[in-house]
């Protein structure tokens, strides 16, 4: 039976986040295809990534989405600011587990057609941080580029704590829950 092209992106997905570097040659053994259906597919390296950074972007707004930030944003509503807040900060979890390769790839983020994206999608959460702040949820202390710098910054950790092996996946939602909004100090009793 022919592998299709997503369950190609699949696996290259897999292989890339154990490899981020991995030639089409890797990348095709890892799907257990010859490089020749690989190239069919997708023309050059790129070609697959640029696909596969564009896939990243999907589910990012499908988050995005999911966890009704615009809703969230348009209400101003504290309580519908704090659940979805919850709910994107999970969201994104499954975003930077299985886009983590994506993260950090510069080439990815000087595309233009995908900076313009990630930059669409970043103001979508820019506009929800900021809402969140006049209603109290997040400090209004803080540039707001700053909470979403941080929010991007904790979900590289979750990529690598995940990879290490140093954190067990049950346990992502409530670290990344507890250091956003508490960071790391010690809890102080009330």
């Amino acid at each position: 039976m022919a592998m299709g092209r997503e369950q190609i992106m699949t696996a290259a997905i897999q292989h890339l986040n154990k490899d981020p570097s991995a030639s089409m040659a890797q990348l095709a053994d890892a799907a257990g295809i010859s490089r020749a259906t690989l190239h069919r597919q997708f023309s050059s390296r790129e070609e697959l990534m640029l696909a596969l950074a564009r896939r990243g972007h999907d589910q990012w707004e499908q988050a995005q989405l999911a966890a009704g930030l615009d809703a969230a944003t348009a209400s101003g509503d504290r309580d519908a600011l704090e659940k979805a807040l919850n709910d994107l900060l999970t969201g994104l979890i499954e975003v930077a587990d299985e886009y983590g390769f994506g993260l950090t790839d510069y080439a990815l983020t000087v595309n233009p057609e995908l900076s313009r994206r990630a930059e669409e999608l970043e103001a979508r959460e820019i506009a929800f941080y900021t809402a969140a702040q006049r209603a109290g949820v997040l400090s209004a202390e803080l540039p707001v580029r700053w909470i979403s710098d941080v929010v991007y910054g904790l979900l590289v950790a979750v990529r690598d704590g995940l990879r290490r092996g140093d954190i067990a996946r049950r346990d992502v939602p409530r670290l990344l829950l507890r250091t956003f909004t508490h960071g790391a100090a010690p809890r102080r009793e009330s």
